[in-house]
C-alpha cells in the first residue's frame, strides 16, 4: 500500500486518524506517568527528577493488612457481576427475536433500554430512596407482609447483591443489542429448514441461534474478563458508607482515597496499586484468550 492508495481513500484514513489520535493522547501518553509507581514522587522535582524507589510501593501494598480484603472484594464483585450479567442479554435477545407481537417487542425494548441512559448519580439516588428503611418502597411492601424493615445499605452482606443486580437491570437491555444484531444476520434458510423438519422454537434456539451467537459471546466474555478488576468506581463510591465499607471497599476506591482524598497524598503508592490492577487484568485477558483458542472458539488474536 502506497501514498497513491492513501490519497484514493483519504476520507477513510481521516476518519481512522481521529480515534487513533484519541488512543495515543489519552491512553498511551499517560503511560509515561506510570513510572512514578517505581519512584518516590515529589511534585517539585517532577516525574523525571524524582528518585527511584524500586518495588517499595508494591511491597508496601502486598504486605498491608488491606491487601487481601481489597483483592477479595474486587474479585468477588467482578466475578459476581460477570456471572450474573453475562447470560441475561443473550436470553433477552433470544426472547425478543421470537416475539411475534411488534408492539410488545418495542415496549420491552424501550423498558429494558431506558435504564442504561440514567446517570449513575440518579441511579444510586433511586436505590437509596427505594431501600430507605423508613420510607423506601421495598421496605413498605415488605411491611405489608409483616417483614422488616431492613436497612439494606447499612448491611455489608447486602452490598454486593444490590450493586450487581442494579447493574444487571441498568445494562441488560443495551447489552442485548449486539446479540439481536447477530441473530438478525443468521441465514433464514436455516430456520425454514428446521421448521420443515418439525423443530420447535426451543430446538431452533439451541441448534441454530446459540451456535450463531457463540463467537460474539466468547469475544465479549474475553473482553469482559480483561476488565475484571474494573468494578465501576463511581457507582461503588456513591453507594459506599462507613457501615458497608467491609464489603464495598475495592482497589479503585482505595486508590482514589490514598492518592487524592487522604491528607498525606501518596501518588506513587496509589499509582503502584493501579498498575498492579492493570497487570492482573492484562494477564486474565491473555489467559482467557488462550483458553478460548485451545477450546477451538473465537479469540481476539
Amino acid at each position: 500500500m502506497g501514498w497513491k492508495d492513501i490519497r484514493k481513500g483519504w476520507q477513510l484514513y481521516l476518519l481512522f486518524l481521529l480515534p487513533l489520535l484519541y488512543i495515543i493522547i489519552f491512553k498511551y501518553v499517560p503511560m509515561y506517568g506510570a513510572q512514578i509507581a517505581f519512584k518516590d514522587f515529589n511534585v517539585t522535582k517532577g516525574i523525571g527528577g524524582s528518585e527511584w524507589a524500586g518495588l517499595k510501593h508494591f511491597e508496601r501494598f502486598f504486605h498491608s493488612h488491606e491487601f487481601w480484603r481489597l483483592l477479595g472484594n474486587t474479585l468477588s464483585i467482578s466475578f459476581y457481576t460477570l456471572i450474573a450479567s453475562f447470560p441475561f442479554p443473550i436470553l433477552l435477545a433470544l426472547g425478543l427475536n421470537y416475539a411475534g407481537n411488534e408492539r410488545f417487542k418495542k415496549t420491552v425494548q424501550m423498558v429494558t433500554y431506558a435504564p442504561y441512559f440514567i446517570s449513575l448519580v440518579v441511579l444510586v439516588g433511586l436505590l437509596l430512596q427505594f431501600l430507605d428503611p423508613r420510607t423506601g418502597l421495598i421496605n413498605t411492601v415488605l411491611g405489608w407482609f409483616g417483614i422488616g424493615p431492613f436497612h439494606f445499605m447499612a448491611e455489608a452482606s447486602w452490598f454486593q447483591s444490590i450493586y450487581v443486580w442494579s447493574h444487571v437491570w441498568q445494562n441488560v437491555g443495551f447489552s442485548c443489542i449486539i446479540f439481536l444484531a447477530t441473530l438478525s444476520g443468521i441465514d433464514p434458510a436455516l430456520h425454514e429448514a428446521a421448521v420443515i423438519d418439525g423443530a420447535n422454537k426451543v430446538q431452533r434456539m439451541r441448534h441454530i441461534d446459540l451456535p450463531g451467537i457463540m463467537p460474539i459471546a466468547v469475544i465479549l466474555l474475553i473482553l469482559n474478563t480483561g476488565q475484571m478488576l474494573e468494578t465501576g468506581f463511581e457507582k461503588i463510591l456513591l453507594m459506599q458508607n462507613s457501615l458497608n465499607l467491609r464489603s464495598s471497599e475495592v482497589i479503585d476506591t482505595y486508590v482514589y482515597k490514598v492518592g487524592l482524598v487522604s491528607q498525606a497524598m501518596n501518588f506513587s503508592y496509589a499509582t503502584a496499586i493501579g498498575l498492579f490492577k492493570a497487570v492482573i487484568g492484562f494477564i486474565l485477558l491473555l489467559v482467557v484468550n488462550q483458553t478460548a483458542k485451545k477450546l477451538k472458539q473465537e479469540s481476539l488474536w
